[in-house]
């Protein structure tokens, strides 16, 4: 490489000619697509934002200058530029290069975004805080923004507040047209309307023209630029930006060097808020990336679909493969999909079902709903909170809305589900949700792994929580989330299911009722398991049961309502006791297994594996499940070592050494 390989910090960039950064903009789009093609991730709107870095740091200096990335992906050549290049091929993986910015791993780094519409308003807090501190002059602070992520609550309260402020820091729009689908909404019509509209555009320049030429000094000038904004707000009504207390500049093209260290020099002489309003091309220099049917296709890749782009190869023993990959078959469906044929094959005899998602309706599959029923699915954005409120007023009106969104997104609408979903009516509104991505879902990291739902959900009076082992059991729940005049949640994983045929009819499950898959009349250790931690219990139970040990395993399919006989029954008949989850321990499954039987005052020692308190950073499923113990292996050396408590219990008991003050805290141990 030409440059790339000399450009070790933002200072190294900045010693180039300006002509020479189209070329730099080149060598690191290239340098992404390889390195994707080695680890899979997002693709379209990092090479998207290219340009929009190599500018940024061409103009301003980081880490002194603040750049606060929303959706962090559009961070790559953000990471390659200040000095994490060498280290770039690990990205995703295990101790490697985060997914997003990660303020751990560089002083270039502002914060951890993961979700969409954080950057204005942690910018804002930047800049307040420097203001406080005495450094307005020698500090900026920049936030980067997609059309996409602009519709978001968040961002619309930040972008108010720090109008109304009028604090001096600059929001860069990155306006693609696209966030991981197409954007649907009023704000992205406007939008279109700016980039797009002939009229607006050369009254502008017009009228800079005939500006610069009137005499009179500064009171003409004046007056002209009042004219401006005054015509300005006849062609495009409102001028929306500039009402909110913005100086709008633009739209540039985002992808000129020459318009964007323009405009970026600009905002810098500005004492105030400043939007530039950069128009760009999601999957930048990936040609099938930047047509409109690939926007969507490529906004994220996998080793598979590069290398028949001719990138990279496939690694069979790589150690960031899945374990699904290793023992279910190639041809399962996955679990979206499943969800996404039940939901259409439902909704064709049930007319009250709508559909919702938010801003993700191929990673949902609300989209083959959408496509099948346009009247009665709706993507709304990436607005998570007014998803779940708009499916209250469905479900007030007589409808049954079925919100489908990512585990971890749906955090974001918790208060909206409490008080708009959960709270109306003494058993809450008939609302399914559908969690796609539950629990640990590898390479994208701390801020995307849904370990959290199990217990945010279960804590909510009249909510539902169920959870399926595989894909039949998520069909017969979704069916049966039909048949509840209230809320419920299904939580099921990321990728494939185990092979079962589906071409049967969909009959719903009975609400709370579990699956017992093996017992004896008397059991040395009971495992609870829940999920998709059912099919990493199975085998390990299994192995343990063909070596003659008394192990029992129940599949819970409910968090709540748990299935009390049953648990209460089997944990009578045991003498130790293993739940498995791949969810936060605190307040999760097993705190639920654990307050049913103090409640029914069974005493019995419990060990809970889930996930401990701590986040859970960037690696493979496989490696993760390894290192918490929740794979198979992990399963069964607990309870290995559960059997070997009780073999050690009898030991001492047989030479009269254990007491029964021993014996009592053994009962309460957890």
């Amino acid at each position: 490489m030409k440059y790339l390989d000399k450009i070790n910090s933002p200072a190294d960039l900045q010693k180039l000619n300006p002509s020479q950064l189209p070329e730099v903009a080149d060598e690191i789009r290239k340098f992404i697509i390889s390195t994707i093609a080695q680890t899979g991730g997002h693709f379209g709107g990092p090479l998207g934002a290219v340009d929009l870095c190599v500018a940024l740091h061409y103009v301003f200096n980081s880490p002194k200058d603040k750049l606060v990335w929303d959706v962090g992906y559009q961070a790559y050549a953000h990471k390659i530029i200040t000095g994490r290049r060498d280290n770039f091929h690990t990205l995703r993986q295990k101790n490697g290069v985060a997914p997003f910015p990660r303020i751990e791993e560089s002083p270039h780094d502002t914060t951890n975004p993961g979700h969409g519409s954080t950057s204005i308003s942690q910018a804002l807090g930047y800049a307040v805080a420097r203001d406080l501190q005495g450094a307005k002059a020698d500090e900026h602070v920049v936030a980067i923004i997609g059309d996409g992520s602009l519709v978001g609550g968040l961002a619309l309260e930040g972008l108010h507040q720090a109008g109304h402020q009028n604090r001096k820091m600059i929001v860069i729009l990155n306006d693609n047209e696209m966030g991981i689908s197409h954007n649907y909404s009023a704000l992205a019509t406007y939008l279109r309307r700016v980039r797009t509209d002939p009229v607006y555009k050369n009254t502008r320049q017009n009228l800079e023209e005939i500006f610069k030429k009137l005499p009179g000094g500064e009171i003409v000038v004046e007056a002209g630029q009042k004219l401006r904004a005054g015509v300005k707000s006849m062609v495009v009504p409102g001028l929306w930006f500039e009402e909110l207390g913005y100086h709008y500049l633009g739209p540039i093209n985002g992808h000129n060097y020459s318009e964007l260290i323009s405009a970026l020099k600009t905002a810098k002489s500005i004492d105030g808020p400043v939007l530039i309003h950069a128009v760009t091309v999601k999957g930048k220099g990936f040609e099938k990336a930047e047509k409109p049917e690939g926007q969507i296709k490529w906004h994220a890749s996998t080793q598979a679909q590069l290398e028949k782009e001719g990138y990279g190869h496939n690694k069979t023993d790589s150690p960031q493969e899945d374990e699904r990959a290793l023992v279910k078959p190639k041809a399962a469906p996955t679990y979206t999909q499943v969800f996404s044929d039940a939901l259409c094959e439902l909704a064709k005899t049930n007319e009250k079902i709508v559909a919702i998602t938010a801003a993700m309706p191929g990673g949902t599959g609300i989209d083959q709903f959408i496509e099948k029923f346009p009247s009665r699915g709706f993507d709304v954005g990436m607005t998570e909170e007014h998803a779940v409120t708009f499916a209250s007023g469905l479900a007030l009106r007589g409808l049954h809305p079925v919100v489908a969104i990512y585990s971890t997104f749906l955090q974001r609408g918790y208060d909206q589900i409490i008080h708009d979903v959960c709270q109306h009516r003494p058993q809450g509104l008939p609302v399914t949700f559908a969690l796609d991505r539950g629990g640990l879902v590898g390479e994208d990291g701390a801020t995307h792994q849904g370990v959290m739902d199990l217990s945010y959900l279960r804590s909510i009076p009249n909510m539902v929580v169920m959870a399926p082992k595989d894909e039949l059991e998520l069909r017969a729940m979704l069916a049966a989330s039909f048949q509840i005049d209230g809320p419920s949640a299904i939580r099921y994983p990321r990728g494939n299911g185990v092979g079962h045929d589906l071409s049967g009819a969909i009959e719903p499950t009975k609400i709370g009722e579990s699956e017992t898959l093996h017992e004896d009349p008397q059991n040395d250790v009971a495992v609870f398991a829940i999920g998709y931690s059912v099919q990493m219990a199975l085998p390990a139970v299994e192995k343990l049961r063909g070596e003659g040990e008394k192990v029992a395993l129940i599949n819970a399919r409910f968090v709540k309502p748990l299935d009390e006989s049953a648990i209460c029954d089997l944990a009578r008949r045991a003498k130790r006791i293993v739940t498995v989850e791949e969810n936060a321990i605190q307040g999760g499954f097993g705190s639920a297994i654990l307050e049913l039987l103090a409640k029914n005052e069974i005493l019995v020692p419990v060990e809970i594996l889930g996930i401990p308190d701590e986040f859970i950073h960037h690696a493979s499923p496989k490696i993760q499940r390894d290192e918490l113990g929740l794979d198979a292996n992990g399963i069964e050396k607990t309870v290995r070592a559960n059997l070997a408590k009780i073999g050690a219990k009898k030991g001492a008991t047989s030479n009269g050494k254990h007491g029964a003050a021993a014996k009592e805290a053994e009962l309460v141990t957890v």
